[in-house]
C-alpha cells in the first residue's frame, strides 16, 4: 500500500508558493494597511506598558496567565476528568519501546500518542520530553497515521538518550481529523463569536499530556521538557505559559510578532491553531515571556518565510528584558539556523544538547542524528476504520468553549443586573478593541447635487484615525423642517443602489426625515480591492488585534451618530438607527451604546452570531436576541423580513417586564 508523507506549512499543504502580481492598491487598500499599522503599533507600545521592574511582573504574572487562559478558550478550566489512557500496541526497537496509546483530555476528545520508553531503566525514573507536533500529513491508503509519525525521529533520538518521550498527534492531523482552519478556509467566523480557536485544545491536550507522563513509574516528573517545531512550536509556547511543570522548553518555528503577522500579512501562512483570541491585545512576545525564568532555546532558521527571523529577534529582545529582570539571563538562549522552514539537524543538535543540559545538568557528546525506524503504520494506535463511537475530537470546535444560553429574566431586578453584566462583557471581551480617545469629528461636506424634489450631500468623518467614511444625506425641503433623521448603514449591495432606500424613500420625498447612508468601513469608497481568499486574510487580521471588522464597524456607526448630531445641518431633530443584513445587527449594537435615540429599524436582520456578523466572544454570553431586547428598553426597535418565532427570546422578555407594546414592532 502506497504511503504518502508530506511536511505540511501550517496547514498550507506544501511549500510557499510566490505570491500572485497584486492588484495596484486603491484608497480603501491604503487606508487598511495604514491602519493596520497604526494598530499593531499601538497593541505593542501597551504590552509591556506595565512592567518595569521585577515586583511589576511577578505581581501580575498571575493575571496574564489567567488572561492567557480566557483567551484560548480555557476560562474556567475544564475539569480534569479520567484520562481513561489506553496502551493499544507495542513496537521494539533495539534501544526502546514504543507504546501506542490514547487518552481523553476531556470526555470524548481522544488524543493519539506514542510513547518512546528507553530500554534497561531498572526500575529508574528519568527526565521526559513532551514532544508537539507540527503539520505533517501522513497517509497510507486515504487514512490518516497522524502527524506523530511524521515526526517519529525526534521521539527516538530521546529514548535512544535517556529520556521518556511523548509524542502526541493534533486533532487537524491526527489519526482522528479534526479541524485547524475555521475562519481560514471554511469561513466560520462564529469561532470569533464563540471565543474558540484550536490553539486552545491543543494547549489543553498538552496539559492533560503532562498529567499522563506524570502517572507514568518510568518519569521523574519534576524533570520535564517540551518542545515541538513550526504549530507544535505554537503549542509548547501556549502549552509552556500556562503549565509550570514544563521545566525546559525548546519551541522550534513557533512564534513571531504581531508586526510579522498583521502588518508584514505572514497570517496568510498559518491556520487557526497558531492564534489565541486576542481578546486583551497581546503582543506574543507576552506568551513567550511568562515561560520566565525557566530555561527557554528559542531556535528558528534564518530564511523561514513563515516565521521571519526580524519578528523573532524581536520577540528574543523584549523576552530577554524578562530574563533580565530575574537575573536569569543564562537561561534563555537564541538559535538561529541557516535555511528555510525546514525539520533541519541544524535545529535538533543545539536542542538536544539544551534539555541534556538543563534537564540531566551534562552536556555530552551528541553521536547520533535524529532517525525514523518504523512505518508509519506501526505507529498508529487504532485500527483503520476502528475509530471510538463516542469521539468528539473531529467536532471538538462545536463544544469545547460554551456558547451562553441565557434564560428569560424573572423580574425587573433580574433583568438589570444580567443587561449591566452583558454590557460590561461586551466592552470588555467583545469590543475592547475601540479606540480609548474618540478624538475629532471632523465632518467635511464633499459634494452634492440635486435630483428632482430630492437633494442628495455628501459629507465625510473621521471614525478613527485614519478611517475616514462617506454619509450620504437624501433630504427635502428646508433642513429645519425636517422632523427626524435615519441613518441607514448600507452593505456592498445596498451601498451601491441609487437614491434613498426603499423604506425611507417615499418620507424622504414628503420631507418627514433626511436619510443619511452610511458605508462602514470595508464597504464602498474604503473597501479593499483584494482578492477574496485576501479578503479573508484581512478579516483574520483584525482578530489578531483584537478586534473584528464588524466590531469596528459598531464603532463606526456611534462616530456617525456623534458626526450627524454636530452638523449644523440639522439641530434637534431625533436620531435613529437602521441598517440592512448584517449591518442590521451591527447597528443594533451600536444603538447599546448611545444614548437618546428614537429607535431601531433591522431589515432583513439574521437573528444569531452564528450566521451574522462576528464579535469577539459574544456568544460567550449572548446572541442576538438578547442584544435586541437591551435596545427595545432604550428605544422601539421594529423588523422588516424577519420570522418573529426567530426573536422568541425578545418578545418573552418584553412581555414578563411588562414593556409597552410600542417597544418591539413587526
Amino acid at each position: 500500500m502506497r504511503i504518502m508523507l508530506a511536511a505540511v506549512l501550517l496547514c498550507s499543504f506544501g511549500r510557499a508558493l510566490p505570491a500572485a502580481p497584486a492588484a495596484e492598491p486603491g484608497p480603501g487598500d491604503r487606508l487598511l494597511a495604514q491602519y493596520f499599522r497604526d494598530e499593531t503599533g499601538r497593541v505593542h507600545a501597551q504590552t509591556f506598558s506595565d512592567v518595569k521592574t521585577l515586583r511589576d511582573w511577578t505581581d501580575q504574572r498571575a493575571r496574564y496567565r489567567a488572561e492567557l487562559c480566557e483567551m484560548l478558550g480555557l476560562s474556567p478550566l475544564p475539569e480534569r476528568t479520567d484520562l481513561k489512557a489506553t496502551i493499544t500496541g507495542r513496537v521494539e526497537h533495539a534501544e526502546f519501546l514504543v507504546e501506542n496509546l490514547h487518552f481523553q483530555s476531556l470526555p470524548g476528545l481522544y488524543v493519539t500518542a506514542n510513547l518512546y520508553v528507553p530500554k534497561n531503566l531498572s526500575g529508574k525514573k528519568v527526565p521526559a520530553i513532551l514532544y508537539g507536533c507540527g503539520h505533517a500529513n501522513v497517509k497510507d491508503g486515504g487514512a490518516s497515521m497522524g502527524n506523530k509519525t511524521g515526526y517519529q525521529h525526534h521521539g527516538a533520538w530521546f529514548a535512544r538518550h535517556g529520556y521518556v518521550c511523548l509524542t502526541i498527534d493534533t486533532i487537524q492531523l491526527g489519526e482522528l481529523e479534526g479541524v485547524h482552519h475555521g475562519t481560514r478556509r471554511f469561513g466560520q467566523y462564529w469561532w470569533n463569536s464563540r471565543g474558540y480557536t484550536p490553539a486552545g485544545v491543543e494547549a489543553w491536550n498538552g496539559i492533560r499530556a503532562l498529567d499522563y507522563l506524570q502517572s507514568r513509574p518510568e518519569v521523574d516528573g519534576e524533570k520535564i521538557g517540551m518542545t515541538g517545531r513550526s504549530g507544535g512550536g505554537a503549542y509548547t509556547w501556549y502549552t509552556a505559559a500556562l503549565d509550570d511543570r514544563i521545566k525546559v522548553a525548546v519551541p522550534v518555528a513557533g512564534i513571531t510578532d504581531l508586526h510579522n503577522h498583521v502588518v508584514d500579512g505572514i497570517v496568510k501562512g498559518h491556520c487557526d491553531c497558531m492564534y489565541l483570541v486576542n481578546t486583551y491585545r497581546w503582543d506574543y512576545a507576552k506568551v513567550a515571556a511568562l515561560l520566565a525564568p525557566r530555561p527557554l532555546l528559542i531556535a528558528n532558521s534564518d530564511k523561514d518565510t513563515i516565521f521571519p527571523l526580524d519578528g523573532v529577534l524581536r520577540v528574543h529582545r523584549e523576552v530577554a528584558a524578562i530574563y533580565a529582570l530575574h537575573q536569569a539571563a543564562g537561561k534563555l538562549g537564541l538559535l538561529i539556523t541557516e535555511g528555510p522552514h525546514k525539520d533541519t539537524q541544524d535545529l535538533q543538535v543545539p536542542a538536544f544538547r539544551w534539555f541534556n543540559r538543563w534537564l540531566k545538568g551534562g552536556d555530552p557528546l551528541i553521536s547520533a542524528a535524529a532517525e525514523k525506524f518504523f512505518a508509519p503504520k506501526q505507529l498508529r494506535v487504532f485500527p483503520v476504520g476502528g475509530h471510538p463511537v463516542d469521539e468528539r475530537t473531529t467536532k471538538i470546535h462545536e463544544t469545547f468553549v460554551p456558547m451562553a444560553a441565557p434564560a428569560v429574566p424573572v423580574d425587573a431586578p433580574a433583568w438589570q443586573h444580567q443587561r449591566d453584566a452583558w454590557l460590561q462583557a461586551l466592552r470588555e471581551k467583545s469590543f475592547g478593541g475601540w479606540p480609548a480617545e474618540a478624538g475629532p469629528i471632523q465632518l467635511t461636506p464633499v459634494g452634492g447635487q440635486t435630483v428632482g424634489a430630492i437633494r442628495e450631500a455628501t459629507w465625510e468623518f473621521t471614525s478613527q484615525g485614519a478611517v475616514r467614511l462617506p454619509l450620504r444625506v437624501f433630504f427635502s425641503g428646508p433642513e429645519a423642517e425636517v422632523r427626524r433623521l435615519v441613518i441607514y448603514v448600507a452593505d456592498e449591495k445596498a451601498w451601491a443602489e441609487p437614491g434613498p432606500a426603499a423604506p425611507f424613500a417615499a418620507a424622504v420625498e414628503r420631507g418627514e426625515l433626511a436619510l443619511l447612508v452610511l458605508a462602514p468601513r470595508g464597504i464602498g469608497p474604503t473597501a479593499s480591492t483584494a482578492s477574496d481568499a485576501d479578503q479573508n486574510e484581512i478579516r483574520r487580521r483584525y482578530m489578531l488585534l483584537g478586534q473584528t471588522v464588524d466590531g469596528m464597524r459598531v464603532w463606526d456607526i456611534r462616530r456617525a451618530v456623534e458626526a450627524v448630531r454636530a452638523a449644523r445641518q440639522f439641530t434637534g431633530q431625533p436620531v435613529q438607527l437602521a441598517g440592512v443584513r448584517d449591518q442590521a445587527i451591527n447597528a443594533l449594537y451600536a444603538s447599546l451604546f448611545i444614548d437618546g435615540l428614537a429607535g431601531v429599524e433591522l431589515i432583513a436582520p439574521p437573528a444569531s452570531h452564528l450566521n451574522g456578523p462576528d464579535y469577539l466572544n459574544v456568544l460567550r454570553f449572548l446572541d442576538v436576541p438578547q442584544a435586541a431586547a437591551m435596545a427595545a428598553e432604550r428605544s422601539p426597535v421594529k423588523w422588516h423580513g424577519a420570522n418573529p418565532d426567530d426573536w422568541s427570546w425578545t418578545t418573552k422578555t418584553a412581555r414578563q417586564l411588562g414593556w409597552p407594546a410600542g417597544r418591539l414592532q413587526w
